[in-house]
């Protein structure tokens, strides 16, 4: 996973550690364990994928993350973003629409140790807001346009990356909050990720 996040430009040293020492088994189905050590997106419950671990550090880097951080999470899925997360910041909090992936995560991320990550069930689309502000957020699924509230809920300065655009024409792109709005900074990469979707989170029986 290093070597492939490095081909992908990242350079970080913290993200490159957290890359090595975060078992990512832990955090795919256990019929998908041995895709583990595959560049690739691995496909969990409720239809969810989680990223390809290039991509993900690549999109971690362009935060500009520092240790004392709070990062807010949108699409927790089963915790391998969180979980990297939790190596490169203070806090973070994460949010999943799905109850049982959220429960999934919890375990995950406690079967490693972690403790400075909490797991919230919501709807993303509207933040975190009893815990914000945030110094930076990240979404791990596309809009076609980012919801207003979320940079309200960021510090003056702070960075947010996502997904957006249409599916087949979606980019991550790079923001900064001025004034609880978001300007775009730069475009990263092309991509191709599950819908952020609006409204109540509802239980499902599918097991993660």
């Amino acid at each position: 996973m290093v070597a492939a996040a490095r081909r992908a430009g990242v350079h970080d040293p913290r993200i490159l550690e957290a890359l090595e020492v975060v078992p990512r088994e832990r955090f795919v189905p256990p019929d998908r364990r041995r895709d583990v050590d595959h560049d690739r997106p691995i496909g969990i419950a409720e239809g969810q994928t989680t990223s390809q671990p290039s991509l993900i550090a690549a999109m971690l880097q362009a935060l500009e993350l520092t240790a004392d951080d709070h990062v807010l999470e949108i699409g927790t899925g089963t915790g391998y973003q969180a979980a990297l997360l939790s190596h490169l910041v203070a806090q973070v909090h994460t949010v999943e629409r799905f109850p049982r992936l959220a429960e999934a995560a919890r375990r995950n991320l406690a079967a490693c140790g972690i403790d400075n990550v909490e797991v919230v069930v919501g709807d993303g689309t509207k933040g975190l807001p009893e815990h914000a502000p945030y110094d930076a957020i990240t979404i791990a699924a596309a809009a076609e346009q980012l919801p207003e509230v979320l940079g309200e809920q960021l510090v003056d300065g702070g960075r947010l990356i996502a997904p957006v655009g249409p599916d087949g024409g979606q980019q991550v792109l790079i923001y900064r909050a001025e004034g609880g709005r978001l300007e775009q900074v730069r475009r990263l990469t092309g991509v191709r990720f599950v819908p952020l979707v609006p409204g109540d989170p509802s239980a499902r029986d599918v097991e993660p």
